[in-house]
């Protein structure tokens, strides 16, 4: 982007910056507090199993087994150092989504447009602000151009207000939106000292609200909690009735209570969503709070703009009608001369410095067809901004010989309206529209008009406009948008286009990008003038919605999310605003977004490119199933854990504590990293982008998801019980009984994390969908229980014996039957089904 920036304007020098930042500070909200090392410390130490593991370690200490206390201890750190292992990472990954979220504003430093995040501008800085645009410093305009603000944030009036260097006013706030042109303005006041900041709307005061997910996850856990309680209670007072021995007592009570509670369970949600979210920053996709991750896995509809998301944004000049001649002219006639007025009259009814790729592209076709560039000599004295339902905008400029131009464009059957012509003549013209807008052209009316003096009209559509033609402009469909949609619909989400081009020409674009649509073409002005319950239907049914303008976009996004529906938005402009705003994910444009849809929107696609939302939606599904994977995975293994734990106790058997807590903690230090780290890593079922979006409101697990971690649970249980009793039977002491128990217990674990990989396919189509890290810490178990059982000291203070390869193959016999029964299961679920 080129600036016509006066070169006085040179800004400040490093030097500069460096002083001011040291005496004013920068251009922040408050300081956010950063966490210590301490701090994390103590948060970790206040979970419950830390809690728990000190209390058995002080009690180890008081009956003397000091071996015991230290291994407690010992846990007591490696379960710390994995906390600060996953917080770190976690925090690390939110951290470098939040630098990437940050703002960049745009400075002139030493005679340069730079640009640099928001938060590291300083006072005196000379910031450039452009339509679109969020203000990000209070401050005076010194230059702009054609420039206009919105200062509803502030002021609560929705109109825009012009303001330059000479207006009584030529102040500006942060907070508040460019609506059109640029400025130039001195920042004079920043972060706290802000309008803005003195009312305190400051980010760092928003708390970000909770997803059903966590809400559903946090009710698990202290209904589980709750249990453990209880049953610690049952356990401490059974225990001590038998033997009289409180300390012994509470130990058990305690041993029990370490494995009823499900701590993995929130540790795995925070780092899925955060890693989640970090791997979808690594690919183009920035989203601004992790727990969006998992919304994306739910959108049953996404919701389009069709300029610049489903089409390529180019706007290539292909036609220009000249309504004098009542022909049409291809590219290659632009330069004969017959098109010189309308060229002219097209160029004026633009911004001066064009933002829009429409008025870009007028600008170069005025550059190349004209001999003398007037552009110059003529000074922009009144604009009248785009506005209107379909909307149109005019421009006044005047050069030093008081010679005037009144040009105006916009939409067609606007423009049409206004100009003086006959009802033949404004169907003549709008059957030319017709045919343009039936190939998928974007179809603009020109027209000019005269005034004396300077009482010009209150609105534009005062003025007697003389109509010159069309201009014609063709913008294709993205590459590969047919595939992309293809996919999208597989996943069985609809789409719906909501813009603000005309019907014929949206039609023709979808039927070009493949959108599927069988409904009649609804406008705005119908979408403002049905009652709710009609709209409701209209939302449902309709596909493509047209003359949209932004209370309307607003409006059927609304009436979406009251049927239930999970609502992505996409779009790129000022008017896309409230419509990603309102929708459950607002999706924005990273390159030819404004800053005002990137601010509104959730997520920003940095490369425009609609793949990345697929990509986003499939990662949301496949985070998400695999929470529910090592959610069921924890339910299935702390089950036989629980009840191997409390039944030979309740049930009065030879050996009551065949675990002790340094059994049921080494249990816990496998477990916490096959949830949370294995599973978080497991890749993407072939099935799941062709299973129909879940409700948002669905319960996390439902009652028949349940019930099978459960049966899984108490079929391992019943295989380990079994092994118990058989040992007994063979007249075999506690030690071995509990080694063959223990070594039940860990191949039962490390086959149900290869079985519960997938709840569909079996546990060998599994194994094509590589995950190193399964591989790796199953390898790591299985030889710390070889350590256990074999090495005399380790064996020893686990009060465990060697097996012989018949024991061990008997045992691991038990664990195979115990787990992979559900295979079975899977085949019948697999032969009844049609996705394969």
């Amino acid at each position: 982007m080129t600036y016509n920036i006066p070169e006085n304007l040179k800004g400040l020098t490093e030097t500069e910056v460096e002083i001011s930042g040291k005496r004013y500070g920068y251009n922040t909200l408050g300081e956010i507090k950063k966490e210590t090392w301490i701090s994390l410390l103590i948060g970790i130490l206040k979970e419950p199993m830390l809690i728990l593991l000190i209390s058995i370690s002080f009690i180890y200490i008081l009956i003397g087994d000091y071996g015991e206390a230290l291994f407690m201890f010992a846990a007591i750190l490696a379960i710390t150092a994995i906390s600060f292992y996953q917080d770190n990472r976690s925090k690390n990954a939110l951290k470098a989504l939040e630098k990437l979220n940050e703002p960049l504003s745009k400075v002139i430093r030493n005679s340069k447009i730079v640009e640099i995040p928001t938060s590291e501008i300083v006072v005196g800085d000379l910031c450039i602000t452009e339509e679109g645009n969020l203000i990000n410093a209070d401050g005076k305009i010194l230059y702009s151009n054609d420039f206009s603000v919105n200062e509803s944030s502030l002021t609560g009036e929705s109109y825009s207000i012009f303001k330059n260097n000479n207006s009584e006013d030529n102040e500006i706030y942060s907070g508040t939106v460019t609506v059109s042109g640029l400025a130039v303005y001195r920042a004079d006041r920043i972060g706290k000292e802000t309008r803005v900041g003195k009312i305190g709307q400051s980010i760092t005061n928003i708390t970000e609200e909770e997803s059903p997910l966590q809400i559903q996850i946090r009710r698990f856990v202290k209904g589980m909690a709750v249990i453990g309680v209880f049953i610690f209670l049952c356990v401490c007072v059974f225990s001590f009735i038998n033997t009289g021995n409180f300390l012994n007592s509470l130990l058990n009570g305690l041993t029990l209570a370490m494995s009823v509670l499900p701590e993995e369970i929130p540790v795995a949600f925070t780092t899925f969503m955060a890693l989640g979210a970090w791997k979808l920053m690594r690919s183009g996709i920035i989203i601004k709070r992790s727990s969006i991750v998992e919304t994306l896995g739910s959108v049953t509809i996404i919701c389009t703009d069709k300029t610049g998301t489903i089409t390529q944004n180019t706007m290539h000049l292909k036609h220009l009608y000249d309504y004098k001649s009542d022909t049409v002219y291809g590219e290659e006639e632009f330069k004969s001369g017959k098109l010189n007025r309308l060229i002219e009259y097209a160029m004026w009814s633009s911004e001066p410095v064009p933002f829009d790729p429409m008025e870009i592209t007028l600008h170069q076709i005025y550059e190349h067809t004209q001999i003398t560039d007037q552009r110059r000599n003529y000074t922009l004295i009144h604009e009248y901004p785009l506005e209107g339902k379909p909307p149109m905008m005019t421009h006044i400029f005047e050069n030093e010989q008081k010679e005037r131009i009144i040009a105006a464009k916009g939409a067609p059957e606007a423009v049409i309206n206004v100009s003086t012509l006959t009802k033949e003549e404004k169907y003549k013209i709008l059957s030319e529209v017709k045919k343009f807008g039936e190939q998928g052209y974007r179809v603009l009316g020109v027209a000019m008009a005269s005034f004396q003096g300077n009482d010009f009209p209150e609105k534009q559509q005062d003025f007697k406009f003389d109509f010159l033609g069309l201009t014609v402009f063709y913008d294709p469909p993205k590459k590969k948008i047919k595939n992309v949609l293809e996919h999208i619909y597989d996943a069985g989400i609809k789409v719906k286009v909501i813009t603000g081009d005309n019907a014929d020409t949206t039609k023709a674009v979808a039927l070009q990008a493949g959108i599927k649509n069988s409904t009649a073409v609804i406008n705005g002005s119908d979408v403002s003038s049905v009652s709710e319950e009609r709209l409701m239907q209209l939302a449902k049914e309709t596909t493509l919605f047209t003359r949209m303008f932004p209370e309307a976009k607003l409006k059927v996004i609304t009436a979406l999310k009251k049927q239930g529906e999970i609502v992505a938005m996409l779009g790129d402009g000022v008017n896309d605003g409230p419509a990603l705003k309102a929708a459950h994910i607002g999706v924005a444009m990273g390159n030819k977004g404004t800053e005002i849809a990137k601010a509104a929107a959730a997520l920003v696609i940095t490369n425009d490119d609609l793949e990345k939302l697929v990509v986003g939606i499939t990662a949301g599904r496949r985070i998400y199933a695999n929470i529910k994977k090592a959610v069921q995975y924890i339910i299935s293994i702390h089950i036989p854990i629980i009840l191997t734990v409390s039944l030979p106790l309740f049930l009065g058997w030879v050996f009551p504590a065949i675990f002790t807590p340094v059994h049921v903690i080494f249990l816990e230090l496998i477990m916490g990293p096959t949830c949370s780290i294995v599973y978080e890593n497991e890749p993407m079922e072939k099935n799941t982008m062709k299973k129909p979006p879940r409700q948002l409101t669905e319960t996390f697990l439902n009652w028949k998801e349940l019930t099978i971690s459960i049966i899984q649970g108490l079929v391992i249980t019943a295989g380990i019980l079994w092994i118990y009793q058989y040992s007994v039977a063979l007249g075999n002491d506690e030690i071995k009984t509990r080694a063959f128990v223990f070594s039940t217990l860990i191949f039962a674990n490390v086959l149900l994390s290869f079985v519960n990989r997938s709840f569909y396919y079996s546990i060998f189509e599994s194994f094509k969908n590589r995950n190193i890290l399964l591989a790796g810490i199953s390898f790591l178990v299985l030889t710390l229980l070889f350590i256990i059982l074999y090495v005399n000291p380790v064996s020893g203070f686990f009060s465990v014996s060697s097996l012989t390869a018949k024991e061990l193959g008997l045992s691991l016999l038990t664990a195979s039957v115990s787990v992979l029964w559900f295979e079975f299961y899977k085949l019948t679920k697999r032969n009844m089904s049609k996705i394969k």
